[in-house]
């Protein structure tokens, strides 16, 4: 793709607000070796996924599950669906499951390892809940904090 021609579709997908677009573009870019603006293109997509009211805790919560779903369905082929945590969240709700996912568990979940090793810190459960810190205790903000600066993100909480 020419520098006016991926300039001018990285300009479409800033506005695009359907996702079967988005999927297309993303495909045709990365079927030309564009990789950045496939990623544009899937990052914006996973932006417009949720039904949630944008900025909202939950439609962070949903942008981070509809991300690694859409970035593990590309790598392997096939439809991936994160089964256990749309399970849970059905069960006790985003903020419950959220929670557990940060300091319920001794280790990094899988899907936060997934997401940093796809340079994607910023869709973490914990980089969630550091936007929002109105819904979380200290211990849970500072369990957050220490996580993400295990691997190397800079956090602005103490």
């Amino acid at each position: 793709m020419t520098n006016p021609a991926a300039e001018r579709v990285l300009k479409m997908i800033e506005t695009c607000v359907d996702p079967k677009s988005l999927r297309q573009i993303a495909a045709n870019a990365r079927q030309k070796g564009e990789m950045a603006v496939a990623r544009v293109a899937d990052l914006r997509l996973y932006e417009i996924l949720p039904s949630e009211k944008p900025g909202s805790f939950e439609h962070d919560v949903w942008r981070s599950i509809h991300a690694l779903e859409g970035t593990l369905t590309n790598e392997r082929g096939k439809t991936t669906r994160l089964g256990r945590t749309r399970q849970k969240i059905a069960r006790v709700g985003e903020l419950e499951t959220v929670k557990s996912l940060i300091v319920g568990a001794k280790k990094p979940s899988e899907g936060f390892s997934m997401l940093i090793e796809r340079q994607m810190p910023e869709l973490t459960f914990e980089a969630v809940a550091l936007r929002h810190p109105d819904r979380f205790d200290d211990t849970m903000l500072n369990s957050a904090a220490v996580r993400l600066r295990s691997v190397g993100i800079e956090v602005d909480r103490p």
